[in-house]
């Protein structure tokens, strides 16, 4: 069996049923061959809160609740859009949430496991939005509005954004190497995986006279969904189609 899969950046919604048709299918037809799935963040293009039971979500919660009812281990890492899911998602999927970062052993490495958006400290203005809409004061007053109220919110705060992205520079809205080591080091690894910024790459470089690696998974599109293999024996990049 494989040991673990890992995929980042599906941005499921009511308006890619190509990409959660695909979703479901890996679910199935792949994840269950794995002993663990993570899932490092934006697995939905917007969460307004658990109660929220607009299609295609109910069918998602179920796919999810089968995989791990099958004996795969399901782990979670909150992404920018996604940044709200809470308990009751995970007792309804069996899904276990991961704080970012998180470490975790693959191939008999220790990985440093994140979303990625807290590596682009370049992105001032995001850091310092980040911090509020994370916040108690924000949750406590965003979930106690209406669903309803919440979506229209929700769709302003997507809009302002993409406006904020269209006149940065692309690097930006990268990451930032200094702040990349420094996690590394604070979480005593060499290998970091994380999604985030839609650029897949493996980026081979030396930190404190060692060698190191950043993986960075690619996003899902409508017919196809990179993931990365732990096989025991090393990491290897595929694709589900």
């Amino acid at each position: 069996m494989i040991n673990a899969m890992l995929i980042a950046d599906l941005h499921l919604s009511g308006e890619r049923s190509a990409t959660v048709e695909l979703f479901l299918r890996f679910l199935k037809d792949e994840a269950s061959r794995g002993q663990r799935l993570y899932i490092l963040g934006d697995l939905f293009e917007v969460w307004i809160g658990d109660d929220d039971r607009t299609d295609p979500i109910p069918e998602i919660l179920t796919a999810m609740s089968d995989l791990a009812a099958s004996g795969t281990e399901l782990f979670m890492l909150r992404g920018n859009r996604d940044f709200l899911i809470g308990e009751e998602f995970c007792r309804e999927t069996g899904c276990a949430l991961m704080q970012d970062a998180a470490v975790v052993n693959l191939s008999g490495q220790s990985t440093l496991l994140m979303h990625g958006d807290l590596l682009a400290t370049d992105d001032l203005d995001y850091q310092r939005d980040r911090v509020y809409l994370r916040s108690d004061e924000f949750r406590r007053d965003f979930l106690r509005k209406s669903l309803e109220e919440r979506a229209n919110l929700a769709a302003d705060m997507r809009q302002q954004s993409r406006d904020a992205q269209s006149n940065l520079p692309d690097n930006i809205m990268d990451v930032n190497q200094e702040t990349v080591e420094q996690y590394m080091r604070d979480n005593g690894t060499w290998q970091l995986i994380h999604g985030h910024t839609h650029r897949p790459e493996t980026h081979d470089f030396r930190m404190d006279g060692r060698p190191a690696k950043r993986i960075v998974l690619g996003d899902w599109k409508e017919s196809r969904g990179p993931y990365l293999v732990d096989h025991g024996n090393g990491l290897e990049g595929n694709i589900f189609r």
